[in-house]
């Protein structure tokens, strides 16, 4: 692949300046400590220029949760969007098994969604996604191992623009942070999110 090509598509060389502003913000932004973020490659079909991110929820040698967001431009708009951006993520953990079995929650995960984009003031568009939950049981040699289950939540939101046609990335990936937290049981980062439910810390690391 033609390196330059490719700086141009996730925010360097000659991409619009609204995306590289757009990244640049996601770059540089200060996440609290428990999160690790590190950028990964991007998907080259959903936009002429997307930028893409990974992170992990970490306790010690443990995994909480994980998840990627993905940030899409198209300048000349997307009917679907609405827009010239597109949020897209995916945020995974493990549960408790009585957790996993409650009806309400996959309502619950996805109210945990907008209420972390709207704690933060945050205006969106054309919210749209699934709340997955699955449970693996083990047999024959792995039939010590105990029963697992685990939450999956897919979304992608159109994040409205504001100054130059620019959309306030950094307080986007704040509140997918704050998501992250929130699925993986961690107590709330301040005052402001008291009234957080989370979800109880699950019971082993998962390989990272």
């Amino acid at each position: 692949m033609d390196d330059s090509k490719e700086g141009d598509r996730d925010g360097g060389g000659t991409a619009p300046p609204a995306f590289q502003a757009a990244v640049q913000a996601l770059r540089n932004s200060r996440l609290r400590p428990q999160i690790e973020i590190d950028p990964t490659p991007a998907p080259q079909r959903l936009a002429p220029y997307a930028y893409a991110l990974e992170a992990a929820v970490v306790d010690g040698d443990q995994d909480l949760a994980d998840g990627r967001l993905v940030l899409l431009h198209d300048p000349a708009g997307h009917d679907a969007w609405h827009g010239t951006f597109r949020l897209v993520t995916l945020v995974r953990a493990e549960l408790e098994p009585e957790m996993a079995a409650d009806p309400l929650l996959p309502d619950v995960c996805w109210s945990w969604l907008t209420g972390a984009l709207q704690t933060r003031g945050l205006t969106y568009g054309e919210p749209s996604g699934t709340v997955t939950r699955a449970s693996s049981h083990y047999f024959g040699g792995l039939s010590e191992r105990p029963s697992a289950s685990q939450i999956e939540i897919r979304a992608s939101w159109t994040p409205r623009e504001g100054l130059g046609g620019v959309p306030d990335t950094a307080a986007h990936l704040a509140s997918w942070c704050d998501l992250l937290a929130q699925v993986a049981g961690l107590p709330p980062a301040g005052p402001g999110d008291a009234s957080i439910v989370t979800l109880p810390q699950r019971r082993g690391p998962q390989s990272r």
